[in-house]
């Protein structure tokens, strides 16, 4: 039997504009589907978002992966905004294209304080990867 989620994208879509006004949520970052330990995002890369060379930046790709690790986790447990990120690794494995960048989220472990998860970011039509994160979350104790 198919485990549900708590917060569906536009639930998940209004908690990020709430709690996070600093990032560009639905006009830069894109909750596009959530299911049972899972999330995908993309990012719309715009100008700000490239590096040198034309690419989309480390720090994108980095906040990327980081927002859709949390998204994931928000889907499963529901809106616990003080949920934290306590590691974040990610390995860039190959130059992406410029344009949008997409993050597809699993989570490995999820547990009553911490969540562990990893993501692939890709260029949208490209099969193989330009960056894979894994970290870990701190979820607070329930009231």
């Amino acid at each position: 039997m198919a485990q549900s989620v708590l917060m569906n994208e536009q639930e998940l879509t209004a908690l990020l504009i709430r709690e996070f006004p600093q990032i560009a949520v639905g006009e830069e970052f894109v909750v596009e589907s959530v299911g049972p330990m899972r999330a995908v995002m993309r990012l719309r890369g715009q100008d700000k978002h490239l590096r040198p060379g034309g690419t989309i930046s480390g720090p994108s790709m980095f906040a990327l992966a980081d927002v859709c690790l949390y998204v994931a986790i928000m889907a499963q447990i529901g809106p616990q905004s003080l949920t934290v990120t306590t590691n974040l690794n990610i390995n860039f494995l190959r130059k992406p294209e410029s344009g949008d960048l997409v993050a597809q989220c699993k989570l490995l472990k999820l547990g009553k304080r911490l969540a562990v998860g990893e993501v692939y970011l890709h260029s949208p039509g490209v099969e193989e990867p330009v960056a894979h994160a894994s970290g870990t979350y701190s979820i607070p104790p329930r009231p």
